[in-house]
């Protein structure tokens, strides 16, 4: 007859639950995984079918049980790593969503507004148009699987237990949120600086002849030209987002360092 304790429950389901936690909470916010038309259902079972190939090889904090003060302790701390891991990638993607934002804004479409399907709220179709393309990069470059790759890993050198990221960790990722605005600053500056160019010649014309209808005229030109940027600057878009994702990673990895 087969006796099954208490203990080897817990054991059990300490194996299996935390490395869930951990992949479940990076999902939740990561690129891709994260979006809102990838429905709740999908993404446990996503979670929970990483945590079963991989708990069989991770090691578990011994003499913690689930439910103990401990056990809550190592919960929190595996819900703060994957967020963070998660987190850490998507404001890469935000930053490229800004980018074509305030480029929107230098040519007159920041009126044109849609529901963004990657996070469900209206943003401005240009930031769109850029979140779509590299997130199709994203995914051509095996990404989803380098994030897959980087949370079974970080098992390793960041193994299960109540220290976690530590503080190290948290100012790295606080320091990473300055990509937000150097990034989006990176992918938007030729195209803004262009268009100034072109305001600016704009209103030497109105200078030169008051009677000349800048609004008639102006609006349709700075919007060909706008387009005419974008197109000339798709392919240093791309290679600005892919530089900056190598370094996410390189990120990534020095998070599920210990002291990194």
């Amino acid at each position: 007859m087969l006796n099954i304790t208490t203990g080897q429950l817990e054991g059990w389901l300490a194996q299996l639950l935390w490395p869930f936690i951990r992949v479940g909470a990076c999902f939740m916010v990561a690129p891709a995984f994260g979006a809102v038309f990838v429905p709740a259902r999908i993404r446990i079972v996503l979670a929970g079918a990483v945590a079963m190939i991989i708990a069989p090889l991770i090691p578990t904090p011994a003499q913690i049980t689930v439910f103990s003060p401990a056990g809550i302790v190592v919960t929190l701390q595996q819900i703060i790593i994957g967020i963070a891991i998660g987190f850490s990638l998507q404001l890469l993607f935000d930053a490229v969503t800004l980018g074509g934002q305030l480029l929107a804004n230098s040519m007159g479409l920041s009126f044109a507004f849609n529901t963004d399907p990657m996070h469900g709220v209206q943003t401005p179709v240009l930031g769109q148009i850029y979140s779509m393309l590299v997130m199709l990069t994203f995914l051509a470059l095996d990404g989803h699987l380098k994030l897959i790759e980087v949370l079974v890993d970080g098992f390793q050198t960041l193994p299960v237990g109540t220290t976690g990221l530590g503080q190290d960790g948290i100012w790295s990722i606080v320091t990473w949120g300055s990509l937000l605005f150097s990034g989006a600053l990176q992918i938007a500056l030729p195209g803004v600086t262009a268009l100034l160019i072109v305001n600016i010649a704009f209103g030497v014309m109105s200078r030169a002849a008051p009677q000349f209808n800048l609004f008639g005229v102006g609006f349709p030109i700075t919007l060909v030209f706008g387009l005419m940027i974008i197109l000339a600057g798709l392919p240093a878009m791309q290679n600005t987002f892919v530089h900056l994702l190598a370094d996410a990673f390189d990120l990534l990895r020095k998070l599920s360092t210990p002291g990194s």
